[in-house]
Formats: structure tokens, sequence, C-alpha cells
């Protein structure tokens, strides 16, 4: 039996190994393939584009991705629009906008219309006040407090005879939804001003004084004051660690999943999770995020292992064999979802789930 069940493996290593072969071409690549009616076709070598639109929280971030992207892709075309969390998402979902940037998780009616979440960074939400504050740090409780219009006064606080100016993002901006959630008290705090955008509501702080303020972990400079909350501060390792209480996900929404999205896309994303991804993004002063291989338990050692091997080295930014290695990354990262549209086809991995 032992002789049997060695043989089988190696039927099936040749039959993997046999595919493979038949799939890549002549340079290397691995031969597109499409799920049926649900991939979007478009070549990267000949040229393709990838728009986005979202978070103005996401604008440092956006900017460095594409920026490096385009560098290592030249025919691709990456645009970024910061128009806010929800109208990003609702971009997706209209076909105006390949990815949509959210500084927040999806709603259950945003899921319900096809929207998929692919986290690729976990930020924190820094509080900033006017550079002059004599106060440096606050507990959770006095945050709240203060957005709820309860303490007023920073005197309340040990530090100067002066009036506390809230200020905060507009309805709709997934920074306010996040940080008031955090709190606990969505749509209960009471603003003196709302602000637009990120860079505006530093802006706005920055010339006010008693101003206090929330923005991404990665916008504050020199004209603000960042607060300690519960002595901890929105340092990457802070916030990835979850010892800083205010970290929401940085978010790259799609119509559908990652696998189904043109070429350009899925290269876009394959970048953004491979080690050149992880240390831009860390460069942003984020923490990194990666999809998880999810296993329901009927799935056996051998069905797991050729997708998740698959997984681990495109992460590590290569894959073994005829695919060579390019700017830290597969050859063709559409490829590596080609080959996960081919291997299911075969039933290699049935109900295996990739939430990327």
């Amino acid at each position: 039996m032992k002789g049997n069940a060695g043989l089988g493996r190696v039927v099936l290593c040749g039959f993997v190994l046999g595919l493979l072969v038949h799939c890549i071409g002549s340079n290397g690549d691995i031969l597109p393939i499409q799920k049926r009616g649900a991939v979007k076709t478009e070549d990267t070598r000949a040229g393709g584009k990838v728009v986005m639109a979202g978070s103005t929280a996401m604008e440092k971030l956006a900017d460095i991705l594409a920026e490096s992207f385009m560098e290592d892709y030249p025919n691709v075309t990456v645009t970024v629009e910061f128009t806010g969390s929800s109208a990003g998402i609702e971009s997706v979902l209209q076909g105006r906008a390949d990815i949509g940037n959210a500084s927040r998780g999806l709603r259950e009616e945003e899921i319900a219309a096809g929207a998929v979440e692919n986290v690729v960074a976990i930020d924190g939400i820094a509080v900033i006040t006017h550079f002059s504050n004599r106060v440096s740090h606050l507990t959770l409780p006095q945050l709240t407090e203060i957005y709820a219009g309860r303490i007023r006064n920073w005197r309340e606080l040990g530090g100067a005879d002066e009036p506390i100016v809230v200020v905060g993002r507009e309805a709709g901006s997934g920074t306010r939804s996040t940080f008031e959630e955090l709190l606990g008290m969505a749509d209960q705090c009471a603003y003196a001003n709302e602000i637009d955008s990120s860079g505006a509501v530093m802006a706005r702080v920055a010339a006010t004084p008693g101003a206090i303020g929330y923005v991404s972990a990665d916008i504050p400079d020199a004209t603000v004051q960042v607060m300690a909350l519960d002595d901890r501060l929105p340092t990457p390792s802070q916030v990835q660690d979850g010892s800083y209480p205010l970290r929401r996900p940085f978010v790259m929404v799609t119509d559908g999943s990652v696998i189904q999205q043109s070429a350009s896309v899925r290269e876009f994303f394959a970048y953004i999770w491979s080690d050149e991804g992880k240390r831009l993004i860390e460069s942003a002063g984020l923490a990194a995020a990666f999809p998880d291989v999810t296993w329901k338990p009927e799935h056996t050692r051998w069905k797991r292992s050729v997708y998740e091997a698959y997984i681990i080295l495109h992460r590590r930014g290569r894959l073994q064999g005829r695919m060579a290695q390019r700017h830290g990354g597969i050859r063709s990262a559409g490829s590596f979802y080609d080959l996960c549209i081919l291997l299911d086809r075969c039933g290699f991995y049935d109900n295996a789930v990739y939430d990327g």
C-alpha cells in the first residue's frame, strides 16, 4: 500500500507540473486563463490602467504605491482621486473606478452590492492639537468627553484657560466614521468645525489656538502636536501590536474579488502584497497587512499545501522554477491568479477561499 501511495503522489505531482509546463510561455510567464465570464481581460505588457478614488486619509499611501508601481511597470498608468471613502466605494460599484480607497470597513449594504474589502494596511488615528497646547496626553474617556462637548476648556485638563475648539471631518468621511465608532459615539460628536479633508483638518488645527482634531497617523508634521492616548502614541509598532487605542484598516475596495479584476489591477495588488509593497507601506508610517487563506475541515493536506505554497511564495515576492523574479516581485503577477484559477478548475483545492 505504501508503494501505491507513493506512486499516487508521483503521478499527482507529475500532473501538476504538466499543467504548469503546458501553461508557461516561452518567456517564462504562465499564460493567462480567464475565469468563466468573470475576469476582466487586459495585458499589462501592452499597457493598461488602474483608476483609484476615495479616502483623503490614504493620499500619502496611494501616491507612494502608484508612483513606485508605475516606475516598475511603465506601461500601466495609475490615477488617483481623493473624494472621500464613501464616494470612492460608490465610484467602484458604479464602474467609474477600479479601486475605492476607504479608511473604514465596508458596510452591510456595500457588501450586498458586491463590494469586496481588501485590507492593505493598518493605520492609527492621531489626535492633534495646536502646537502651543500645554496638555500633551489624554485618556480615552477624556477624549470622549471633549468630543461630546462636556469638557470645553483646556483648564479642566491642567492646561491654559482656553476654550477647546473641536475640529472633525465631514459626514461621509471614513476617518470620522471610524473615530466616532471607536469612541462609541457615532453621530454624537459636538463639532465646532467639520472639514472635508485630512490635510485641511491639520491646517485648521495648526492655525487655531485651543483646537483639537484627528487625522491619519502618517499625516501630522511639526506644525501640530500629536497627543498621547492612554500613554501611547500612534507609532507603527504600537498601532500594529494594538496597544494604541485608535486604529483602523486601510482598505482597497473592488467590485468582486481581486481575482476577477483586470490584469493591471491584479498586478497592482500583487505589487502591494509583495516585499517591496510592504516596504513602501511601512515607509508611509503604516503597518502592512496581507491577505489570509482560510480552509474548511474537509481540505486534504495536499490540497492545502499546493495553494498555500503559492500564497507564501507570492508574499515573499518570488515563485520558484521558470517564473523569473522582476524588481523583487514575480515576472507576471497576473499569472499567479491565473494559476489559482487553473488549479481550481482542476479540483486541486475545492472550496478553498482566498480572502484577498
